[in-house]
């Protein structure tokens, strides 16, 4: 790629552009956000080659075009640039629910403009272009979901971004990736959420307690509630079919749980501690720990 625009310049997108230039994946990245506070900062740290505020005027001689903006707004930001998008440029996303992506963004996409959906799984609970760092996708999954039309080529492309990031590539069925995910990713934070809102809702002494006494469990929880709000709250609203599907699962089995305590049945507990214990150690010969 001769340029790459990254649209956000967040966690993901921050990140992103440090490692397009730290790899060399790119002899130009071309840094834009609308709010010109998180543009100064991106020329304070560097690592950019451009800077800007005009989405418009940022993709205008790109060859790939990364939206790494919150779900919510795909859709205005593509409808925004779209007009200023070069014959054959690539465009994807870093979006975490793709159905309501491609939705939102595939009617801004003309003819010559090839729109490869994509999703990082990779980050922190920090946000803004200062908390970025080049390695935050090694060896981590960046899943695909090229409609049916795309050229091979901007799939081609796309996976040698991701790639070049140290991400493992996988190509995935839309509906499936928004399931898969609403599971691994959407309902943990939507119970970490919970259960640290409850806390919060406890009265005053109690609650200066549990903050004081906090086991690795309960910060655990605080760690993944303290994520961006803005994106969580547009994740759940944009994958909300899968997020319901596996919530009732959840609630089936939670329900079961509490049957198992109230009977004293220690011999479910215990088998079902037995199975979850088996995905802790399956994720850790993955190398996803």
């Amino acid at each position: 790629m001769n340029t790459i625009t990254i649209i956000g310049m967040g966690l993901i997108g921050s990140s992103l552009a440090r490692r397009i230039r730290e790899a060399g994946l790119a002899e130009k990245v071309i840094a834009a956000d609308h709010d010109i506070d998180v543009c100064k900062k991106v020329v304070e740290l560097g690592f950019a080659d451009e800077v800007t505020d005009n989405l418009a005027q940022s993709v205008e001689d790109a060859d790939m075009v990364v939206l790494a903006v919150p779900v919510g707004v795909m859709g205005k930001v593509a409808q925004k640039i779209a007009p200023h998008l070069k014959d054959g440029a690539i465009l994807t996303d870093t979006g975490s629910v793709k159905a309501s992506v491609i939705e939102a963004i595939k009617p801004f996409c003309r003819s010559g403009i090839h729109f490869v959906p994509g999703h990082p799984i990779a980050g922190t609970e920090f946000s803004g272009p200062e908390s970025g760092f080049s390695t935050l996708f090694e060896g981590r999954w960046c899943i695909l979901t090229p409609l049916p039309d795309v050229s091979v080529r901007a799939v081609e492309a796309v996976t040698h971004l991701w790639e070049g990031c140290g991400s493992k590539v996988e190509i995935m069925d839309v509906k499936y990736h928004d399931l898969v995910l609403g599971i691994t990713s959407h309902l943990p934070h939507l119970i970490a959420y919970t259960i640290v809102g409850t806390a919060n809702d406890l009265e005053d002494d109690i609650k200066s307690e549990v903050i004081k006494y906090s086991a690795s469990g309960f910060r655990d929880f605080t760690r993944i509630a303290a994520s961006d709000p803005t994106m969580w709250r547009d994740v759940f609203l944009s994958n909300k079919d899968a997020v319901l599907e596996i919530l009732q699962r959840f609630n089936e089995d939670l329900t079961a749980m509490q049957r198992a305590i109230r009977k004293g049945d220690g011999e479910y507990l215990y088998r079902r501690f037995g199975e979850t214990r088996e995905i802790r150690k399956a994720i850790i010969d993955s190398g996803q720990a």
